[in-house]
């Protein structure tokens, strides 16, 4: 079966995970710039979940672009992926109502860690749908990245029983990693 319909329906889940999380932003009943600086923590949780969904967006278009075909086994690891992602918009909105409390930035970091793996199970079930050896199966290799993810996100959850900041740190790390699309990607996609 083609991408297609598997591509618009992850495009229009994100869509929802964005409004879900913009809609958590309230202004400041007043006007001055103390009220505002106090919607501070809540800004920023919205903005790093906002980077993180953004990158997933990203990734997915990237991995469907060189996906051909999809089977049952990949419809479902997709909504594996989509279900982890919704939780964002509830981990974002715990973290900023609790100025980055030790709790929600591990329960932050457990979302992250498994829609992370639930993406590389996504990755996976394509490269093996489409056979060993094919030039999907070589984009999906398991590379520094998706280690580096993996122990940074296990470092954060851990660091944040700490110091919950320590926590973020390393989650913004992880995005950072991510932020630009892997080049393996880009060059198999423009043909270089």
């Amino acid at each position: 079966m083609k991408t297609g319909r598997l591509e618009a329906f992850s495009d229009g889940v994100l869509a929802i995970i964005i409004t879900i999380m913009v809609l958590e932003l309230k202004p400041p009943e007043d006007t001055s710039i103390e009220a505002l600086l106090e919607t501070l923590p809540i800004f920023l949780s919205y903005l790093v979940s906002f980077i993180y969904v953004g990158i997933y967006w990203n990734s997915h278009h990237h991995l469907f672009k060189v996906t051909e075909k999809v089977n049952g086994k990949i419809l479902w690891a997709n909504l594996h992926l989509l279900f982890w992602l919704s939780l964002i918009p509830f981990a974002t909105s715990w973290i900023g109502e609790n100025h980055y409390e030790t709790l929600p930035v591990v329960s932050y970091g457990v979302i992250l860690l498994l829609s992370g793996i639930a993406f590389v199970i996504l990755t996976k079930s394509i490269a093996n749908h489409h056979g060993t050896g094919t030039e999907i199966h070589k984009l999906t290799s398991w590379g520094i990245k998706e280690k580096a993810s993996l122990i940074l996100n296990v470092l954060g959850i851990l660091l944040a029983f700490i110091n919950p900041y320590i926590g973020i740190l390393c989650y913004l790390s992880v995005a950072g990693i991510w932020f630009i699309p892997s080049k393996k990607f880009e060059k198999h996609s423009t043909g270089k």
